[in-house]
């Protein structure tokens, strides 16, 4: 029987980890289709932090971890550029 967690409820991160010779690329590949696979109702931030303190103490060099951590930094607000005030 498959071990199912409510962050990652079609086993994508945990399956990652479990691929021999995986590549960063295919890391974000597949935390891409698992943030796409989300349920609504599960914040998607917290869910990251607790998949990473799950996996990351066992295997800190894979490339899921590094997926993981960048995933967990928040990202820069967005700056407006262009527009009509841009071209004055």
């Amino acid at each position: 029987m498959r071990e199912t967690r409510p962050d990652d409820p079609r086993g994508l991160i945990r399956e990652a980890y479990r691929i021999d010779g995986i590549t960063p690329e295919q890391c974000r590949s597949i935390f891409f289709d698992w943030a796409l696979g989300l349920p609504p109702d599960i914040d998607q931030n917290a869910a990251v932090a607790r998949l990473h303190s799950v996996h990351a103490p066992d295997a800190p060099d894979h490339p899921m971890t590094k997926v993981l951590s960048d995933g967990m930094t928040a990202a820069p607000a967005p700056r407006r550029r262009g527009g009509r005030a841009a071209r004055r």
